[in-house]
């Protein structure tokens, strides 16, 4: 079988708790293979090997009653303290990024596989925007952002503030994208948005 072509990689960008989840979760109905770097973080959280290495730099009080890594004390480290962050950042970092692009190799194989949606907290601030063929925004307005993390009980308002503070601005983010969702409306609003700029890559290359 002869190599398909390069597939178009499309990163999504926004703000925490502005549906960018829910507009990769869109692309991927419309025949994209979504990658999703935090489900691989989490996942590779409980492989031994990386384990052991957070649990020596932030202790054993990061761990949940079962022995595991919790996420939310891991955060509560992390999230006071910026060098503690990029401490975390480069030990799960380097094997996240090697799992992805071992994803872009397999689904460029896929002839099914329309395109590639990367779905990144940090994209633009470990420089992969670079990667992508077309970066996409999603904007909501912070108090709807800030109901939806509440909802999914990750933080409150002060959390959100804080993990912001660790992040590229939001003008900024929205100042290197190449289409906008506005995602302050209903979910079928979301869907046609998606429709409409999936169709449009897939035109325009």
């Amino acid at each position: 079988m002869s190599n398909p072509e390069k597939k178009p990689i499309i990163g999504i960008l926004g703000g925490l708790g502005s549906g960018k989840s829910t507009v990769a979760a869109e692309f991927a109905k419309l025949g994209c293979a979504v990658i999703d770097a935090d489900k691989i973080a989490h996942e590779l959280l409980d492989k031994p090997a990386v384990k052991e290495k957070v649990v020596a730099s932030f202790g054993q009080g990061i761990l949940d009653s079962a022995g595991k890594i919790s996420r939310k004390k891991l955060a509560d480290v992390v999230f006071s303290d910026g060098n503690k962050l990029s401490l975390l950042n480069s030990i799960v970092h380097p094997p996240v990024l090697a799992c992805v692009e071992q994803l872009i190799q397999q689904y460029n194989q896929q002839n099914q596989v329309k395109a590639i949606v990367l779905d990144m907290p940090l994209l633009a601030e470990i420089g992969w925007d670079k990667r992508c063929d077309k970066l996409i925004f999603v904007n909501c307005k912070r108090q709807l952002r800030v109901n939806r993390a509440k909802k999914i009980g990750i933080f409150d308002k002060n959390q959100l503030k804080i993990r912001e503070n660790f992040q590229i601005s939001l003008d900024n983010k929205a100042s290197i994208t190449d289409n906008t969702i506005d995602n302050n409306s209903d979910f079928s609003a979301l869907a046609r948005q998606v429709a409409s700029i999936f169709s449009y890559i897939m035109d325009n290359g």
